[in-house]
């Protein structure tokens, strides 16, 4: 794989992994304990930045697919590339709308028990953790 096309993938996806750490795992989850934050605060905030982490995240996935494809990335590169596409996309298309129209709902004033959607959006986003530490490292070898 050619130098700078390395450089660029290794560096976007350690940068996306760090902000899917922070945002799923750390911001996500405290924002509710914050004192005053109620559940429509709490959806309110996390459908605006998990809009925008989403959006950056695309961006990422578009930018390492290319940064691999011209630099002629060996085959089990190409594997966890795949996989962190994959695992995003099925984010975005499969279960980020149902829990947009769950969270409607809610901010609407429904009151509904605990979605075991989100739970599916987790798993993703493990699985998506995995995949992009592995391209990363894949990446630090080539």
């Amino acid at each position: 794989m050619n130098a700078t096309s390395a450089a660029v993938a290794t560096a976007i996806t350690f940068v996306w992994l760090g902000m899917v750490l922070a945002i799923s795992f750390l911001e996500a989850p405290l924002k509710f304990r914050a004192p005053g934050v109620t559940v429509p605060v709490g959806l309110g905030i996390g459908r605006r930045v998990f809009r925008a982490l989403n959006t950056v995240e695309a961006v990422f996935a578009v930018v390492v697919i290319v940064a691999v494809a011209v630099g002629a990335a060996p085959a089990w590169i190409i594997g966890p590339t795949a996989a962190a596409a994959v695992l995003l996309l099925a984010q975005l298309a499969a279960v980020r709308p149902y829990l947009n129209r769950r969270s409607d709902r809610v901010l609407a004033g429904e009151n509904l028990p605990r979605s075991r959607s989100h739970l599916w959006y987790v798993a993703l986003e493990l699985l998506k953790v995995a995949a992009l530490l592995a391209l990363g490292i894949g990446l630090l070898t080539v």
